[in-house]
């Protein structure tokens, strides 16, 4: 994997750089619609490509290996070929997924104990084993196995939590190492780096990721409860200790206000479930606001969903269609709202980027938040 920053920002941290993989090249900044289980929900890889003009998408470890099983996949000969998504995938180590089994995962210095969501079946993630199935569900960029601490979490533990993450990024880093790839292309490890809401022990962790020459770094454990302020200042103090030169992809972030202000930041790359959950939900995002589709005022609007709308569907069906179709609890209610708000995402970041080059991001930035911030 190569990256290039073609420009920055003289008013912020904001860049415009491009990703190089083997399953073709990425503009950044860029938004990574979730596909936790090989596909992003309701919308399928066609329209991904032609609507909603995704350049990446995400897999997650600890689903493709309950379900269809890493076996499965690598008798489809990877990821890509499985799902018919022949550009670029990134896998999560699945670190936040077992956090969030709560009672039904133990955690100790060799890894992960957990039941199965599923079927209640055992299972067991070490550092190695989380590397050894990337290997085999194929992605380009994998992640190192973490532990994502919960907010709000004492010192005491965010420091123990810590400690243990380096100790699996030791052995990610090892097991990467004295592997190679199962398909006919290179994959890249990123550290991720962890220590809750403090600022040293952020520092700490950043430091220690960079000691490794990976391919780029993930800053996890945000968004994850903690005041949006708190986001933005460890966000800033990572991208002020990260290598400069590697991408920095802030994981599970966010909404189309923080994408923005984190851009500014210095952040590359972005993944969110926030356009297809919430889309499912009846809210769209647009360039002038949100809008809930089930309020009544639609009801007789018989305009566009988003004139300035980038995909068909904006410009095909209208606001009170929509909302008739939500209301009636229509399949394809969330199927337009998930490719609207997919579409929009990709369309801001792309935007993102035009103002970078153009050299009035944080102009543009700061007018874009205002009026995302209103409720149509």
């Amino acid at each position: 994997m190569e990256f290039k920053i073609i420009s920055k920002s003289k008013n912020c941290e904001a860049r415009l750089g491009e990703i190089k993989t083997n399953h073709g090249n990425i503009s950044t900044p860029i938004f990574m619609p979730v596909g936790t289980v090989g596909s992003v929900k309701g919308v399928g890889v066609d329209v991904l490509k032609e609507e909603v003009k995704a350049q990446i998408i995400l897999g997650n470890t600890y689903h493709l290996y309950l379900r269809p099983t890493t076996d499965i996949i690598q008798k489809a000969g990877g990821i890509q070929k499985f799902n018919s998504w022949n550009k670029p995938m990134l896998t999560d180590s699945g670190g936040f997924q077992v956090y969030s089994l709560g009672k039904i995962r133990k955690i100790t210095e060799d890894g992960c104990t957990f039941h199965s969501h599923i079927d209640g079946s055992l299972h067991t993630f070490t550092p190695e084993k989380v590397i050894d199935i990337q290997r085999k569900i194929g992605a380009d960029i994998m992640m190192a196995f973490d532990e994502c601490t919960p907010y709000p979490c004492e010192y005491s533990y965010a420091k123990k939590s810590l400690k243990l993450t380096h100790s699996w990024l030791d052995r990610c880093v090892k097991r990467m190492n004295e592997t190679e790839p199962i398909y006919d292309y290179s994959q890249s490890l990123f550290p991720i780096v962890q220590g809750s809401v403090y600022s040293d022990l952020r520092e700490i962790s950043c430091k220690k990721v960079s000691e490794y020459d990976c391919d780029g770094y993930a800053i996890g454990g945000l968004s994850v409860g903690e005041p949006v302020e708190k986001m933005y200042e460890l966000t800033s103090l990572c991208c002020s200790i990260l290598p400069k030169d590697k991408p920095r992809y802030l994981m599970g972030v966010g909404t189309p206000a923080n994408i923005l202000e984190c851009i500014s930041l210095g952040i590359d790359m972005f993944d969110c479930v926030m356009p297809t959950r919430n889309g499912r939900n009846a809210m769209l995002f647009t360039s002038e606001g949100t809008m809930n589709m089930r309020n009544k005022k639609w009801e007789d609007d018989f305009s566009e969903i988003d004139v300035n709308g980038t995909a068909s569907i904006d410009h095909l069906y209208t606001k009170a269609y929509l909302r008739h179709l939500f209301v009636s609890k229509e399949l394809l209610a969330m199927e337009i709202a998930s490719i609207h708000n997919l579409a929009f995402y990709l369309w801001l970041v792309s935007q993102a980027r035009e103002h970078i080059s153009n050299g009035d991001f944080l102009q543009w930035k700061n007018i874009m938040v205002e009026k995302l911030s209103r409720k149509l």
